[in-house]
């Protein structure tokens, strides 16, 4: 049954609008969630944002610093430590912000601007991660004979990346779908959860493209790759002697891959059910958890590159002493 309304300077007030006013993100926390929840959810983003920035920030110092660790390889990987960085200094800082405030108290501006970097940023990372396993079947593979990966193969490829992300994430911002607050009201991200068409195409073509795009490449990359090198492992002698520093290379990405996809396929898995459900009804806080645990990867990603890549660690061990 309808509230009752009243009309005050043209203003309709019904007791549901009020009750929505009250739940507004951009006007104030969300009264079914403790603060205290919100406090925690702060020093969660402050400590994985101040790693995330600290960390990334030191492999595009020490790659750019050091001329011999300019290869293919690593401007891609220098790619996803820039898509990492920058999803933690506008993603991270304005939700360390927000869950402090314990709502969106920057506006709707904000809003989109933190979905829109944090979905864009983040699948530059996952198609950096994917151009990274063809990178990987290309050098060990050679479909092409002796044809070599060089460094303007690569910067074609992250040309690619970028472009193609901001394709399919911009459109949001225009008008088909939409940047949205998420059930905790401190953090923004696409709209899961709407069931009118224009959000639901938008987000079954994302998903397609953006998603389980890039998971097939690596899938499909990795799938040929393993079948060489266990080829590699059974000839052994010097053919296994002289691969073996790409072998090396090649276990540093698939760690890689499997950290990001071990953050990330929580949120990705939530994200299809709510899409394909959106009535769902969830609690703010089991929602939120996805979401937040996939910023997290961007921690990862450096450490893995520099303890599993003897020649980095070096060169990072020299940069620290300085």
């Amino acid at each position: 049954m309808d509230g009752f309304g009243v009309a005050v300077n043209a203003v309709l007030y019904t007791e549901a609008a009020e009750t929505l006013k009250a739940q507004d993100p951009f006007s104030g926390p969300l009264e079914s969630i403790q603060p205290w929840n919100f406090k925690v959810l702060a020093a969660l983003m402050f400590i994985v944002t101040t790693l995330s920035l600290s960390e990334n920030f030191t492999v595009i110092l020490v790659t750019i610093k050091f001329k011999q660790l300019r290869q293919p390889v690593n401007y891609i990987i220098v790619n996803l430590s820039l898509a990492d960085f920058l999803v933690s200094l506008i993603g991270g800082t304005i939700s360390f912000f927000t869950n402090l405030r314990g709502y969106f108290f920057l506006g709707p501006w904000a809003c989109v601007l933190e979905g829109f970097a944090v979905t864009f940023f983040g699948i530059v990372a996952l198609w950096s991660l994917a151009v990274l396993a063809f990178e990987r079947y290309f050098v060990i593979c050679r479909p092409m004979g002796n044809v070599r990966l060089r460094g303007k193969h690569a910067a074609l490829g992250l040309l690619f990346v970028w472009v193609f992300s901001f394709i399919w994430t911009i459109p949001p911002t225009f008008g088909w779908s939409s940047y949205t607050t998420s059930k905790i009201g401190t953090t923004c991200e696409p709209n899961w959860y709407s069931g009118d068409y224009n959000d639901h195409t938008y987000i079954i073509i994302f998903l397609t493209t953006c998603f389980i795009l890039p998971l097939l490449v690596i899938f499909v990359s990795y799938g040929k790759l393993m079948k060489k090198l266990r080829k590699v492992s059974d000839t052994q002698g010097r053919l296994g002697a002289t691969r073996k520093p790409e072998k090396q290379v090649t276990r540093m990405v698939i760690v890689m891959i499997l950290a990001f996809l071990i953050c990330w396929s929580p949120y990705a898995a939530f994200s299809i059910i709510v899409t394909a459900c959106p009535s769902i009804d969830l609690d703010p806080r089991l929602a939120a958890i996805p979401a937040f645990f996939s910023k997290t990867a961007a921690v990862y990603n450096p450490i893995i590159y520099v303890f599993m890549n003897k020649q980095v660690y070096l060169q990072y061990c020299i940069q620290s002493y300085n």
